[in-house]
């Protein structure tokens, strides 16, 4: 049996719901990066950990493969024009976007669902990919935050029964 075509499987990857989410680091330089991702997935309890995934051929990996800290926000439904910001390419993402300072130095984005505050704590590279783990330092969660969703291409804010 042959493996799917690309097509294909990123047709049927995009019927799985996920929640959206942006994961910012700096660069050696000082420079804020960051991005919009829906590869993210609780890994361990004790110790806190997380995973997300980028592909190794996205222009912001040396930042985020040689930081020592990033920082993942899972965004509220009324945080989709900041999803479609950090998913758009030669943009500044961050241009008029007031952010404060987390662990490492990292930007946080204010009225985020969740924001998890990460070590770098390993790194697999897998495919065209890499997967990293990070150890929370830290964390919020905003009760009663609304889900921002996205599923067969497209955001949503709820999806009915």
């Amino acid at each position: 049996m042959s493996p799917p075509d690309a097509p294909s499987f990123r047709a049927a990857l995009g019927l799985f719901a996920t929640g959206v989410t942006i994961v910012t680091a700096r660069a050696a330089d000082g420079t804020p990066v960051g991005l919009t991702a829906n590869s993210f997935n609780s890994v361990s309890l004790s110790p806190p950990l997380v995973l997300w995934s980028l592909r190794t051929a996205a222009h912001t990996m040396p930042a985020f493969a040689r930081g020592s800290h990033y920082a993942i926000h899972i965004l509220a439904a009324e945080q989709l024009e900041l999803a479609k910001r950090f998913a758009t390419r030669d943009i500044d993402r961050f241009a008029g976007l007031v952010t404060e300072d987390g662990a490492g130095g990292v930007p946080l984005i204010p009225g985020c669902a969740a924001v998890f505050e990460c070590a770098n704590r390993s790194q697999y590279e897998e495919g065209d990919h890499v997967i990293f783990v990070g150890e929370v330092e830290r964390c919020m969660h905003r009760a009663g935050a609304q889900p921002l969703i996205f599923h067969g291409g497209r955001y949503f804010t709820e999806l009915p029964l």
